[in-house]
């Protein structure tokens, strides 16, 4: 099927909405809105504050993770109708750990139009200002609530050589930074807090040095570099590089196991290694 994005049938818009400057938003997108016939929204009340300052009246249907399955029924019944509609989250892309996926394959399997316009995303803006390769990537999203599936996602990813991208709650953002480094090691890593925000802010550094910095406080997107040989200092000694770890908060047996992992040596030999002094 060969979808037409500027013809004039009826089309589904995916919108993007600001992350938190609301002057962000794009031209094209508030054109879109004034046009559409309704406005399917994540929450109404937080599309309805966006839609009154750009002083746009337009109904507002909820579409959200628990009612998509029959949300998206009446989406189709406004595109039969040849009325077309947008869809917008709370902030930022639609689909991008955000509703709308099921929506939109929806649509695409029902023979519709779906339009994307581009505008705001928080991980692009921390990519580019992270001060790590920025390609290639993996955007993640969000890893497991879950501690030990959190770990096993982060065990698999490992040895992945690609950047990689993660969103955080402030409520996990130590959990996440611990296991981070005590299954990937002290890689290089950024963290860009509250985006487009007034104390929007960026910790770049060791993820050993910047979990002692940054606050509990905010919206997170973790870009972490990928697996390399860089990784791993081999001109600390044993008992350095397990000091390192210790110092960063890990206990010793984990530190211990961190270091024989990374110099792909048996963990007995460090341990004999860093308590052949006392």
């Amino acid at each position: 099927m060969v979808q037409n994005s500027y013809d004039d049938s009826a089309t589904l818009y995916l919108i993007s909405t600001p992350i938190g400057n609301l002057d962000d938003m794009t031209y094209r997108s508030v054109k879109i809105l004034e046009e559409v016939s309704a406005i399917f929204s994540e929450d109404t009340r937080v599309t309805l504050n966006l839609i009154n300052y750009l002083g746009i009246k337009k109904k507002l249907i909820p579409l959200h993770e628990h009612n998509e399955d029959t949300a998206k029924e009446k989406v189709l019944d406004y595109l039969k109708r040849g009325e077309s509609v947008a869809l917008v989250t709370d902030r930022g892309t639609p689909i991008i750990s955000d509703p709308g996926f099921k929506t939109s394959e929806y649509i695409i399997k029902n023979g519709y139009n779906v339009v994307a316009l581009p505008g705001a995303t928080a991980f692009v803006p921390a990519l580019i200002t992270s001060g790590i390769a920025p390609q290639p990537f993996l955007f993640y999203g969000f890893l497991n609530s879950n501690d030990t599936k959190r770990k096993k996602e982060l065990e698999k990813l490992s040895d992945n050589k690609c950047t990689m991208i993660f969103y955080e709650a402030p409520h996990r953002i130590m959990k996440t930074l611990d296991l981070m480094l005590d299954v990937l090691g002290d890689r290089n890593i950024s963290i860009s807090r509250e985006i487009t925000k007034k104390f929007e802010s960026i910790y770049r550094g060791k993820i050993s040095e910047v979990k002692s910095i940054i606050p509990e406080k905010g919206e997170f997107v973790i870009i972490i570099e990928g697996s390399s040989d860089n990784n791993i200092d081999e001109s600390l000694s044993i008992v350095d590089a397990v000091n390192l770890y210790i110092k960063a908060g890990l206990p010793v047996m984990d530190s211990i196991k961190r270091v024989a992992k990374e110099r792909g040596i048996p963990k007995g030999e460090v341990y004999k290694e860093y308590h052949k002094g006392e």
